[in-house]
């Protein structure tokens, strides 16, 4: 696969009134500086206990603390992306991550094909299970199967995009002869991105539906001897690990508005040998266009040099 170099643009405050000029301003200048995709976040609704973000037995991260308390803001995801879409060109547009088990998968399925027609195909699907037991609740959804309902999201939408008289039966959900256009652009359907940590459900969920792989807590810190366990349990599984992107985080310093570019030089090398595709700048990219094309216009040039 290519080298990528992806940034995540944040479609979240600490505020509760916000002005998103400089989100636009910000995927604009990535779309012009050449970067290959920009991702935002998902959260529909907080509880009160967000310390339940640190803790990995639910799906939290070991030592995380959540950007935002239970009143900030948070865009959702695929309505945002389309505003991006519809201001930017060549630039892909991702989800990272979606909980997609929130969404009614036929309605998910629509959404997004549609995103990906107006986009001229330019989305990928990041998807993961979350942590936060509440989003379950509000959604009137049993937290404990939240595995089985992104499968079970995931497979409609991949039928829905691919059939053109589609049917499912998974024992709970079940339709037959259903239509549903337009299909996304891309061949097979929208590329799905699963995120997790290196588990048996995990690993058979990147191998039925995964076009890459998002590493999440301490394998994300760790793709060294992760990213080695997840190619075996793809081709244990029948499936091509050549086939599976990886995401990577390259951290950039800005000091002064200037990006500190030899992090980029003494990083990608180790990550491209250990397997990673999508390179994600971890960046403090500037609000300002004009800035923000400047400073990610050097993180492009100092990527394509060490690639």
């Amino acid at each position: 696969m290519t080298p990528q170099l992806s940034i995540h643009l944040r479609a979240f405050s600490p505020d509760s009134v916000v002005d998103w000029t400089s989100l636009l301003d910000q995927a604009r200048a990535a779309d012009e500086a050449g970067i290959d995709r920009v991702a935002v976040s998902d959260h529909v609704v907080f509880g009160e206990r967000l310390e339940e973000y640190g803790r990995p037995e639910v799906g939290g991260m070991p030592g995380g603390k959540q950007p935002t308390g239970p009143d900030g803001s948070w865009l959702e995801p695929l309505t945002t992306l389309s505003f991006i879409a519809a201001r930017t060109q060549r630039v892909r547009v991702a989800t990272s991550i979606l909980l997609a088990a929130l969404r009614r998968p036929a309605v998910l399925a629509k959404t997004a094909a549609t995103l990906d027609v107006l986009s001229g195909g330019r989305l990928d699907l990041g998807v993961g299970v979350g942590w936060q037991r509440e989003e379950y609740e509000a959604a009137g959804l049993d937290f404990e199967r939240r595995g089985a309902l992104l499968d079970s999201s995931l497979r409609v939408c991949q039928t829905l995009w691919r059939e053109s008289s589609a049917a499912y039966d998974d024992g709970t959900l079940a339709f037959d002869r259903i239509h549903q256009m337009p299909k996304p652009l891309q061949a097979g359907g929208v590329p799905i991105w699963v995120s997790g940590t290196v588990n048996g459900p995990m690993i058979r969920r990147l191998a039925e539906f995964g076009s890459g792989w998002i590493p999440w807590g301490l394998d994300a810190q760790n793709l060294g001897e992760a990213i080695p366990r997840v190619r075996a349990g793809l081709e244990a599984l029948g499936r091509d690990p050549g086939d599976v992107g990886v995401v990577g985080s390259i951290m950039v310093p800005v000091t002064d508005g200037e990006p500190h570019l030899a992090a980029v030089t003494e990083q990608v090398p180790t990550l491209r040998a250990a397997g990673v595709t999508d390179f994600r700048a971890v960046i403090a990219v500037p609000t300002s266009h004009m800035h923000a094309l400047d400073v990610l216009g050097q993180l492009v040039e100092a990527f394509r040099s060490a690639i």
